[in-house]
């Protein structure tokens, strides 16, 4: 038996947006005949391919109802039919161009008033691969709100409800650009090591209260990213890109392995945890009350004695 409703999140075109996705919300919710005891509900962002939508197709499977955002109400329709009827579990189709600020507040709603939440997958975004000086900045401040603000927004709604509850699981999809961000564009890297950060943020302040954080970065993987941002993806070399399904495959194997940081590519954890210790350390010493020693050499180095004695003069 399927289970699927589609919600479309009003655009500037729409009238209620409270009034609306409340009704949907409450029609999806009373829906019974669940195949068996739901983990609870995953929303999955960028849903309408790529990672969002092999993210779906798992977490379905691993006992998650669905709630599936993107802006291709077609495809979205296809996986949700597909999900529901391999699955048996409840899926929800929410259609919303979230750089929309009206349709982005409607999905804010729908997050903080569905008690079923369990989950949250912030997988929508886009790239860019040319270098700084050749890109349309206007393009690059849309890339800025999608994965960086919505970003922001998203958890701002879920994780309260998350606290309140005591557990839940956000999800982050980062790059290893963030890490790398001479690899590919700056801006986009930019935006990417904004999300590994956030995500650290997050683990610290919520770890404590029953909630997971993972980061994940993939490398390149075959997905349209790379048409969209404009490098067709058979022109890196093979051997560096990921298949989709092995890409979040890994990933949903290093949350269960309970991994923050989960690099589908990195072959030895040892070398992530080698990189966290060196971070953690420079942490000691990011704070003092005095410059450092090589510093204040330098500075001594560009003072000479004045004529009365005094070597405190800077020469000018």
């Amino acid at each position: 038996m399927r289970h699927a409703r589609t919600l479309n999140l009003p655009d500037n075109g729409t009238n209620d947006v409270n009034a609306t996705i409340s009704d949907a919300t409450r029609v999806a919710i009373k829906a019974g005949c669940r195949a068996a005891m739901s983990l609870g509900t995953a929303l999955i962002t960028g849903a309408s391919g790529g990672i969002g939508a092999a993210y779906a197709e798992r977490l379905a499977r691993r006992g998650y109802d669905l709630a599936l955002v993107g802006r291709n109400r077609s495809r979205l329709n296809t996986l949700a039919a597909h999900v529901s009827d391999e699955t048996g579990r409840e899926v929800q189709v929410l259609v919303a161009d979230l750089s929309d600020r009206k349709a982005l507040a409607g999905l804010e709603s729908f997050l903080i008033e569905d008690a079923t939440l369990s989950m949250l997958v912030n997988s929508a975004g886009i790239g860019a691969v040319a270098p700084l000086l050749q890109s349309d900045v206007a393009k690059m401040e849309e890339m800025i709100t999608l994965n960086i603000s919505v970003v922001i927004r998203l958890i701002y709604a879920a994780a309260p409800g998350f606290v309140a509850r005591g557990k839940g699981t956000i999800i982050n999809i980062s790059s290893t650009v963030a890490i790398g961000p001479e690899t590919l564009n700056g801006v986009y890297a930019g935006t990417k090591a904004f999300v590994l950060a956030l995500s650290q943020s997050l683990h610290h302040e919520l770890s404590g209260k029953g909630i997971r954080v993972q980061a994940v970065l993939p490398g390149p993987t075959l997905t349209e990213f790379w048409k969209v941002a404009g490098m067709p993806v058979h022109s890196l070399p093979s051997e560096i890109v990921m298949p989709l399904g092995e890409m979040v495959d890994a990933a949903l194997a290093g949350l269960e392995l309970g991994e923050f940081a989960t690099i589908p590519s990195l072959p030895h954890i040892a070398d992530w945890d080698a990189f966290e210790a060196a971070r953690q350390k420079l942490l000691l010493n990011l704070s003092h009350a005095h410059p450092a020693a090589r510093y204040r050499k330098q500075s001594n180095k560009q003072q000479l004695p004045s004529r009365d004695g005094n070597s405190g003069k800077r020469y000018q």
